[in-house]
């Protein structure tokens, strides 16, 4: 898809520094809308421009300064429209948009155990991951976003049929202890994880990462091995974390601790840690996540869908 074809929705942008005076030939030109540039002053530029060349954004301005400066080899009206950054959906499983619609109205441990992990030990297939991951690009596409944070079986599939759309991504190979597809148990999820590293280590749209499921389901040496493999690599880690009312409870009820201390004394977090869902934590949690400068993915779509709960967000975000 071409920047016609996406201007009706979103123009990914940045704002960086206007090149030195003289005509300079570009290959596109998007001119004429609103430019919310998200820089450090959060400029809004209404009537600018944003002059492409190859893959690279070279400058942002107002209309009138970028068309004296730039001579495109193809020009975008925008007038009307808002041209800003790309979206970033931070927390996605996107092979499972083929499982839209399935098991709904229920708790979470009652959504995995009972319907979702047995539909996917039956179908779940690399064929399967690759056009689930194809179907929920072209969805990322039309919303405008244009980066994501995955955790999946198979993840070289999304990895490769993310790559072939043009998005990026964090992609993390998942690590379970029990069978799910393309693993029996923690040891071949490990195992594939750190091949999954090494081969997309340094790739331009794709950062690979380490997915331990989630302390529930991962066990505290597996748990600690995962966050060795991303360490060894310099990669992220990625996991569910303080979902639900049900993880809360086995967690306490196994280890005395709320799931966010669980994982701080096995020394999970850090700043390459993503914790998803996040919904339960109290104000001590709070201020272990912070302290650890880990990263929190916030998904309110999926928490009102399984009855998760509401994340303490307004909260967290006014002390």
């Amino acid at each position: 898809m071409g920047f016609r074809g996406l201007i009706g929705l979103i123009v990914l942008c940045a704002a960086v520094p206007a090149p030195a005076m003289g005509v300079e030939t570009i290959d596109v030109l998007v001119r004429g809308g609103t430019v919310v540039t998200m820089d450090g002053a959060y400029r809004v530029i209404e009537d600018g421009a944003v002059a492409i060349r190859g893959d690279r954004i070279v400058a942002v301005g107002p209309t009138a300064t970028m068309a004296s400066r730039y001579q495109p080899q193809a020009t975008v009206d925008a007038a009307g429209r808002i041209v800003l950054p790309g979206l970033v959906n931070t927390h996605t499983h996107v092979p499972m948009t083929l499982f839209r619609g399935i098991a709904d109205d229920m708790e979470l441990m009652d959504w995995l155990q009972n319907h979702i992990w047995p539909a996917e030990n039956r179908n779940v297939t690399p064929e399967f991951v690759t056009w689930g991951t194809r179907l929920a690009a072209w969805e990322l596409i039309r919303s405008g976003t244009t980066t994501f944070a995955d955790m999946y079986f198979y993840e070289d599939q999304v990895a490769a049929a993310t790559k072939e759309a043009g998005l990026r991504a964090v992609c993390a190979s998942t690590v379970i202890d029990f069978p799910v597809p393309g693993s029996k148990n923690a040891d071949e999820g490990l195992a594939a994880a750190e091949a999954f590293l090494k081969k997309w280590r340094g790739d331009p749209l794709i950062v690979p990462a380490v997915g331990p499921h989630a302390p529930y389901s991962v066990s505290p040496d597996n748990l600690k091995r995962a966050r060795a493999v991303a360490d060894r690599y310099g990669a992220p880690l990625v996991i569910h974390a303080a979902e639900s009312p049900s993880e809360t409870k086995t967690i306490r009820e196994r280890y005395s601790l709320s799931s966010i201390a669980h994982l701080d004394g096995l020394g999970v977090l850090g700043p390459r840690t993503l914790l998803a869902h996040a919904v339960w934590l109290s104000d001590e949690d709070i201020a272990t996540v912070k302290a650890r400068d880990a990263g929190l993915a916030h998904c309110p779509q999926s928490n009102m869908k399984l009855a998760a709960g509401v994340a303490p967000i307004p909260p967290a975000t006014t002390t």
